[in-house]
């Protein structure tokens, strides 16, 4: 065959290399709506973009936990082996490429020979060559392949970033958690302070036979009580500084957060949107689409066992005696291969792989759909939270004024004989279990704002 034969016909194979047997990608259809229901008669924050910049814990105005936060990146292990799971795939993207490109290989020999005393039957043989073969991909299955495993890489990128938010939305919950029990800490470490001046006057009345022993018990048991609800505080504090400590890839023997009982928090306004952006916000979703793509490129990567594999193979080598003749025009030699080989039978083999693949296929659409479902429904949850929390709060003011008031009044009505001092614990009980309340719906305002920020993505896009 002349040279622009051979041409030519590695042409052919080239064009013929350009065809795809897998069926065209397109995004599943999910169900979505206009906006959020919600959302039906509330104001919504300004600007909307302003949790694009990544860093959403920053809205919290706290110092300490962004400096906790960016932690996560760098120190968190389950962070850590989602980034190590996503090295793994781009890996394996390359792998797959490579089997675009034809193998080469090198190889060399030289030995000597010899017979026993006196023969003269010894000799030296040199060789050299060099080999090459390659499949051309005639109908797409390994291009089906790398399309498959870079599909598979982003769905990787897409759970690493999940992986992120999820410790980062853990650590700004469990930190909301610690500095809870510090407020709460204070708050009934003063009511325990409260509680023994009440338990002194009642010890005064009852040695000066103004009131009964009764009065002195019952002061003793609510003090007692209230000693053991710090105490359970302090235990709950501990176990979110541990549990921190761990989030950020520390030993939780070694690691401390200061008390702070007068810190405060910003309640950010988070901005919801439309529900169609979640589908580029949030770091599931994204990932699900992804396995969509690969499992519909495996099908195509099925489709092509039922066409014929061609390879080309080729080599050049020499042969010779002596060293200095080895690359001699006349020792030189060269091959060039070209098989084929077609499967005739295999007894439903390749149909059953292909309807795996079809069946793979249905399984991740299944799953993306129910995905996206599912975030719909954290974020209708978190925003219906969102509202009632904030109304709940004003509420919880209210009644832990009155309650207080309430406390403070029928204390003066006990000193002046007015009222029994079973009114008076019961005041006091009612007052204290106000101020933990609205305690906790505050902190529950900023967690809810957390699990909101995640509802839609945090700042990760899909850009």
């Amino acid at each position: 065959m002349s040279l622009s034969s051979r041409l030519a016909c590695a042409a052919s194979l080239i064009a013929l290399s350009a065809c795809t047997v897998g069926p065209a990608y397109e995004r599943p259809t999910t169900p979505t709506a206009a906006s959020f229901k919600a959302l039906d008669g509330w104001k919504t924050a300004t600007p909307s973009d302003h949790l694009d910049r990544g860093d959403w814990w920053t809205l919290f105005g706290d110092p300490q936990m962004d400096a906790l936060a960016s932690r996560i990146v760098v120190s968190n292990q389950t962070v850590a082996a989602a980034e190590a799971a996503y090295r793994q795939a781009r890996a394996l993207v390359r792998e797959q490429r490579s089997a675009l490109f034809p193998t080469v290989d090198l190889s060399g020999s030289a030995s000597k020979t010899g017979g026993g005393s006196g023969s003269n039957s010894r000799g030296e043989s040199y060789q050299v060559g060099i080999g090459a073969s390659w499949e051309p991909d005639l109908w797409g299955r390994i291009r089906q392949g790398v399309t498959s495993a870079k599909a598979g890489a982003q769905a990787s990128a897409a759970d690493l970033a999940g992986a992120q938010l999820s410790a980062q939305g853990e650590l700004a919950v469990n930190y909301l958690g610690l500095r809870q029990s510090d407020a709460e800490i204070a708050l009934v470490s003063a009511t325990v302070e409260g509680y023994r001046r009440t338990l002194e006057i009642t010890q005064n009345r009852y040695t000066a036979g103004i009131s009964p022993k009764s009065d002195v018990l019952q002061a003793q048991s609510q003090l007692a009580n209230t000693q053991s609800s710090l105490a359970g505080l302090e235990q709950t504090r501990a176990n979110y500084e541990n549990a921190i400590a761990v989030l950020v890839g520390e030993s939780p023997s070694a690691f401390r957060i200061a008390t702070d009982p007068n810190w405060t928090a910003k309640l950010p306004d988070v901005p919801a949107g439309v529900p169609s952006t979640l589908l580029e916000r949030r770091p599931d979703i994204a990932g699900a689409e992804r396995r969509v793509a690969a499992a519909n490129a495996e099908i195509g990567v099925a489709r092509a066992a039922f066409f014929p594999s061609l390879s080309l193979s080729g080599s050049a080598g020499s042969s010779a005696t002596r060293l200095g003749d080895l690359f001699a025009a006349s020792t030189n030699t060269w091959s060039l291969g070209l098989s084929a080989a077609q499967t005739l039978f295999d007894a439903g083999a390749r149909k059953a792989q292909v309807e795996q693949a079809r069946a793979s296929y249905d399984g991740t659409v299944a799953d993306y759909r129910q995905t996206v479902l599912t975030a719909f429904q954290d974020v209708e949850n978190q925003l219906t939270a969102t509202r009632v929390l904030e109304r709940q709060y004003a509420l919880l003011q209210t009644a832990s004024t009155a309650a207080d008031q309430t406390e403070q009044m029928l204390l003066n009505q006990y000193k002046a004989g007015q009222v029994p001092y079973t009114d008076v614990v019961t005041a006091q009980a009612s007052a204290l279990s106000a101020r933990r309340s609205l305690l906790q719906a505050a902190i529950s305002r900023r967690t809810t704002a957390v699990a909101l920020i995640q509802a839609l993505g945090g700042g990760w896009t899909a850009a």
